[in-house]
């Protein structure tokens, strides 16, 4: 939780704020199962928080190191990442004041749901965060930009191999060659039987 009590609810009120804390877990910052900053691991803060007349706007970047694995060569890998962010945090009887008489209860309950509010002169900033950081990762991240991957057939790291090849059949020429040997194998037992004639005429 960051206090905000010094900026005093005045607008234009200022304060910056440089902290390290915690990576929350359960679930994890970032994307799960995927990449994301391990529970505990430290994430770098610098924060400007901004008194306006509704509420405080905090604006800010969060730095920290992600793990997870590539999606190539699922080799361990970490990123630097870092996630720019800003939050309108506003004071609980913001709402109040500024509601219309004529508004609809119904909006007002899905603009509160979007919204996030100060708890005695307090923001939680922890969905902010969560929410910032995931935008800032790789969705197929990448231990390099040139990493082959593994072998599709064997399954063995391609940069560690760089001549590793199977010898490979076009498909296709494979299907022709499978419809020759069946002619070919008619053809045989044709030549090794009598004529179709020649037994009728015997049954005759």
């Amino acid at each position: 939780m960051f206090d905000t009590r010094e900026l005093g609810r005045r607008p234009g009120a200022m304060k910056r704020l440089t902290r390290s804390v915690e990576a929350p877990g359960a679930p994890v910052l970032g994307i799960d199962g995927v990449i994301g900053v391990p529970e505990k691991a430290p994430v770098e803060l610098d924060l400007r928080l901004e008194s306006v007349m509704d509420g405080v706007l905090v604006t800010g970047t969060a730095r920290a190191t992600a793990e997870g694995e590539c999606v190539r060569c699922l080799e361990p890998l970490a990123i630097e990442v870092e996630a720019d962010f800003q939050e309108m945090f506003s004071y609980p009887d913001a709402d109040d004041r500024n509601r219309s008489r004529t508004a609809d209860p119904v909006d007002d309950a899905e603009d509160d749901e979007d919204r996030l509010f100060l708890e005695d002169d307090s923001f939680d900033l922890e969905p902010v965060l969560r929410d910032a950081v995931v935008l800032a990762l790789p969705l197929q991240p990448v231990c390099k930009e040139t990493c082959a991957g593994l072998c599709s057939e064997c399954g063995i790291r391609l940069d560690e191999n760089p001549d590793h090849h199977h010898d490979a059949v076009d498909i296709r020429w494979a299907a022709l060659q499978g419809l020759a040997d069946t002619v070919q194998d008619g053809e045989k037992d044709n030549m090794g039987g009598a004529e179709p004639g020649v037994d009728e005429k015997q049954e005759k």
